[in-house]
């Protein structure tokens, strides 16, 4: 899902018009603002309706609500630009398909509603195809832990400009939650499993057994409690039927969870998920199988 000028506190918010939101916290922030005299226009986030953009799906989007804020209570912003890009994280050995960010779409003011305090709003969404087409890039190009940039940028009715070059760090926090710019991480879904044979191959640096650790591996939501009860090692193997059509994989934590180890091979005999003792401990309850490998 990769600055800051002292200049961008000159070009906040004037009136009362924030004062509804007043805190201990916004009270400062606004002290912060009336120290100085050019006004500008802030793009508050609302809310994220999504940031993580599954490969494959042509449904996946980055998405967010957003209100414009300025002296005029939002009537100095003309448009809003929104720029993307495309970091890519992963070496596969093929090329880098770093993007630097393009203009992809210019929203106007007219379009904006008016939300709860009387501020406009609107709603942007952009889904992994119109990413694609706008970066010039194909399905194949990205992976799972590549990230898409997407960038906003205020145009004031004066020509004025506001993104993230002019931001500070008492707009990125707090009420006004404002960074412009935010990262959509690609995720590679569960697909279906291959039927056989999957390995558990488990170790204890201490060599008691997990002490009530356990993987718990779900084949269509029926979950086998796989673990090493005694000893430093041990192998389990789990059949995971013909037709299955989800498995997964997560660790429910025990008294030393930094002794334990594991490696699971999947029926195609590739890794899927792994852990080396005493290097970090496993994390509960998060979804371990590797889901970007091509086949498991």
């Amino acid at each position: 899902m990769k600055l800051f000028s002292n200049k961008f506190l000159t070009t906040l918010i004037g009136g009362a018009a924030l004062l509804f939101t007043a805190c201990a916290e916004g009270d400062n922030v606004i002290d912060t603002v009336f120290d100085d005299t050019t006004r500008g226009a802030v793009l508050r986030t609302v809310s994220i309706l999504s940031d993580e953009i599954p490969i494959g799906q042509a449904s996946s989007s980055f998405g967010a609500v957003f209100e414009v804020q300025d002296q005029e209570d939002g009537q100095l912003v003309d448009f809003v630009e929104v720029y993307v890009g495309f970091r890519d994280n992963t070496d596969n050995g093929g090329p880098d398909n770093d993007r630097d960010q393009v203009l992809a779409e210019t929203i106007d003011s007219s379009t904006f509603t008016i939300g709860e305090f009387g501020l406009p709003r609107f709603t942007y969404e952009i889904t992994l195809p119109e990413l694609l087409s706008t970066l010039g890039l194909a399905d194949s190009d990205v992976d799972g832990g590549d990230q898409f940039e997407v960038r906003f940028e205020l145009v004031l009715t004066d020509g004025r400009r506001f993104s993230r070059a002019d931001n500070s760090a008492t707009l990125t926090g707090s009420f006004f939650a404002s960074p412009f710019l935010y990262v959509a991480n690609v995720v590679c879904p569960p697909t279906a499993p291959t039927p056989g044979d999957w390995t558990f191959e488990m170790t204890d640096a201490y060599g008691d057994g997990w002490n009530g650790a356990a993987l718990l591996f779900s084949v269509d939501g029926t979950v086998t409690e796989v673990l090493l009860a005694a000893g430093s090692a041990g192998t389990q193997t789990v059949t995971v039927p013909s037709g299955a059509q989800v498995v997964s994989l997560v660790y429910r934590s025990g008294d030393w969870d930094s002794e334990v180890g594991y490696v699971v091979t999947a029926a195609t005999g590739n890794v899927v998920a792994s852990q080396t003792a005493y290097t970090t401990a496993p994390v509960a309850n998060v979804e371990l199988i590797n889901y970007c490998i091509l086949n498991y």
